[in-house]
């Protein structure tokens, strides 16, 4: 979206420049307004004996056939033909109505995976999750949302029937709104949207207060006013409200209370998973001593392998069942360039495989780009393939190709396994090569908030370390998978994160990786 930026900055330019033509039009008719003006009053006082100077009669013939063409002139004068055509150039590539969508849908993904309120975001107060993730990296800041921006926000949850946050924007909205000559938003409109949101979150005194507070401002308002007669009704059905007298005082400035809808998006370990996202550790996962004491670091070189007995890799083995290990500075700042530079004009919304089909498909639950670079392609594509191939002693030949991913805002991986399931038959039935017996996922960029790779079976959280590489086997030695590999890739708060990652298959390694004694080798 970066170029979005320059783009917006291009187009402010050719606005100030259409600003200051019309300026400089409206001063030019301005001081000709004002000569004429005092030549016309002047000749007002005595019209006949005016005309009688031959020069003011040449003066005033002249005016009519020079000046005023002229001021015709300036007023048409379309100063506007420079910016327009700035801005047909790029509207080709203005984001979409789908682009909108979907930047509002990651706004709201990230109010709710990382338990931040309205308020906050409204504010640009993100702080304490950019602290709580990266307490080394700074901040970026953002400017406050206007009742409008919220209003926006809250519409389109609504569209997408999520009355919840269709709520809690509404309510932002509303507590956001100032007499403003730039926009057509009225508090009746936020409060009827507010309170059909309330009445489908069963909040009923709050769509009844809502409505009431409509009606003050529009009290021709006629669904409001069947509205408010049904709401009165089930008011005293529940009995949570007695209706209030005409004298008493109302305090409209408190929020409804709303209940997030869990099943909208079921994920059976969504709680682990978020608290996870939010470097919240359940204690149900903490390491004991005993486990602690096998994750060390160390120089590696894979049983004096040639290529790493000079430069051995700094391994961190990060986790003990499943094991994971992480390779740290395993690619350099200019291979990371390199391939993110071939990357770059290739990526395009990311898939996943339909589990019944096999058929490559997109997804909600998996947002971000990708692109798939070949060998053949740079020889740091073909140098960084035979390291992963030097480290882990599995080989490439039938690896997939290095897929490159861009998660920007919001983007995210929902919990998923890497490896095809027993049921999932048609899975990898193409490449002929076998399950993903191994990961080796490559992070190319730090981020400032958010982003880690998180396996809520286990409580393990990997935070994206640039040049960092995290490995683990997918499959037991017997070929089986193993069910707490299942992770996820946590959305981008702030920031933008770049990974890549080699998936690698069985075939080729039976002799690699050999069969072991127990099922859960």
């Amino acid at each position: 979206m970066e170029y979005l930026v320059h783009m917006e900055k291009d187009l402010v330019d050719s606005l100030d420049r259409y600003i200051q033509q019309e300026e400089d039009k409206l001063n030019r008719i301005k001081t000709f307004q004002s000569r004429i003006r005092e030549v016309s009053q002047m000749a007002m006082e005595e019209p006949t004996r005016h005309l009688h100077h031959p020069v003011n009669a040449y003066l005033l013939v002249k005016r009519f056939t020079r000046d005023w063409p002229l001021l015709e002139a300036w007023i048409q004068e379309d100063t506007a033909e420079d910016f327009l055509y700035n801005m047909t150039k790029v509207k080709e590539s203005f984001p979409s109505d789908e682009d909108y969508i979907g930047a509002g849908k990651a706004l709201v993904r990230l109010q709710d995976t990382y338990d931040l309120s309205t308020q906050n975001i409204a504010k640009g107060k993100m702080g304490e999750i950019a602290t709580a993730t990266r307490p080394d990296t700074g901040f970026t800041k953002s400017p406050e949302l206007l009742a409008e921006d919220c209003f926006e926000l809250g519409r389109l949850a609504y569209v997408d029937q999520d009355y919840y946050h269709c709520a809690l924007w509404m309510e932002e909205s509303l507590a956001r709104l100032q007499p403003d000559p730039m926009s057509d938003l009225t508090r009746d409109t936020i409060l009827d949207y507010l309170a059909y949101a309330s009445y489908q979150q069963n909040n009923i005194e709050r769509a009844y207060q809502a409505t009431k507070e409509l009606l003050k401002i529009n009290p021709e308002h006629t669904r409001a006013v069947n509205n408010m007669k049904f709401f009165e009704k089930e008011m005293e059905k529940t009995q949570n409200l007695v209706t209030p007298q005409k004298e008493e005082v109302e305090d409209t400035t408190v929020r409804g209370e709303y209940k997030r809808d869990l099943a909208r998006d079921y994920l059976p370990e969504r709680e682990i998973y978020e608290l996870l996202c939010q470097a919240d550790q359940p204690e149900m996962f903490n390491i004991t001593p005993s486990r602690g004491k096998h994750l060390k670091c160390r120089y590696f070189t894979n049983n004096n392998h040639p290529r790493l007995l000079l430069a051995p890799q700094r391994l961190e083995q990060v986790f003990d069942k499943p094991k994971m290990w992480i390779f740290h500075n395993i690619l350099t700042d200019p291979e990371m360039e390199v391939i993110k530079k071939i990357a770059q004009p290739r990526l395009r919304r990311a898939t996943i495989q339909n589990s019944i089909t096999g058929e490559l498909e997109h997804a909600s639950y998996r947002i971000s780009k990708s692109a798939w670079l070949q060998g053949w392609e740079h020889k740091v594509i073909r140098r960084v393939n035979q390291r992963v191939e030097d480290v882990t002693g599995l080989t490439m030949e039938t690896a997939e190709e290095l897929q490159v991913v861009n998660y920007g805002m919001g983007g995210h991986y929902e919990p998923h396994f890497d490896f095809a399931r027993k049921e999932e038959v048609n899975a990898f039935k193409e490449l002929g090569t076998g399950n993903r017996i191994a990961t080796m996922l490559f992070y190319m960029s730090d981020v400032e908030a958010g982003g880690a790779t998180v396996f809520p079976q286990v409580g393990a959280r990997l935070i994206p370390e640039k040049g960092a590489g995290a490995f683990w086997y997918n499959l037991f030695r017997s070929g089986e998978g193993d069910m707490l590999t299942r992770h996820a890739a946590c959305p981008v708060l702030v920031g933008s994160k770049w990974v890549s990652n080699k998936w690698i298959h069985e075939r080729g390694q039976e002799f690699r990786r050999k069969c072991g004694l127990s099922p859960e080798d």
